[in-house]
């Protein structure tokens, strides 16, 4: 057995069938969810809980990734929201015109992700627009998590129903 055929056995490419594809999309989303802006969830908690350094350090680190993610968009948005779009169609094309699968399973995450990226950068500028302290900023953080979490929900669920007909129809094809 070659290496190629002991690799393709390992990584299957029928992506929902694959238990490490499962596994992928819960990690990938449970860290989308934990990562609020760049900023632990756990430090938001602690900073509302307890105040004082930990707020401090809550606002330096919100700061710093809102400038961040507002300099990115600014200097290079446009070359990324091309770049973007041309994958997403790129993935769309390989996985409903010509029936990748892997592609379906990849444009699956991809495109909510970047709903969560729209978000995440809509909040930035809302942030930098207010520059909100102390309870509005607490309240801008956990809503910018809440329609995260809405968001994965609704990509977990769509692809598990997508996932679920894919291997249903695998097997009856058989």
């Amino acid at each position: 057995m070659d290496w190629s055929q002991a690799l393709f056995q390992v990584i299957d490419l029928r992506s929902f069938s694959s238990l490490w594809y499962w596994i992928v999309l819960a990690v990938v989303w449970s860290s989308v969810s934990h990562w609020v802006l760049g900023v632990p969830y756990d430090l938001i908690a602690r900073a509302r809980k307890l105040g004082g350094q930990a707020e401090q350090d809550l606002n330096d680190m919100v700061r710093i990734n809102v400038n961040r993610l507002l300099q990115i968009a600014q200097s290079a948005g446009l070359i990324l929201i091309a770049f973007l779009s041309f994958l997403l169609t790129s993935l769309a094309v390989l996985g409903f015109y010509y029936r990748v699968e892997l592609a379906q399973a990849v444009f699956m995450l991809a495109l909510p992700l970047s709903a969560v990226g729209g978000v995440s950068l809509s909040t930035s500028r809302l942030i930098r627009l207010h520059e909100p302290t102390g309870e509005a900023l607490y309240a801008m953080l956990l809503r910018h998590r809440l329609w995260t979490q809405i968001i994965g929900m609704i990509a977990i669920f769509v692809t598990a129903m997508y996932g679920m007909y894919q291997n249903l129809d695998a097997v009856r094809s058989l």
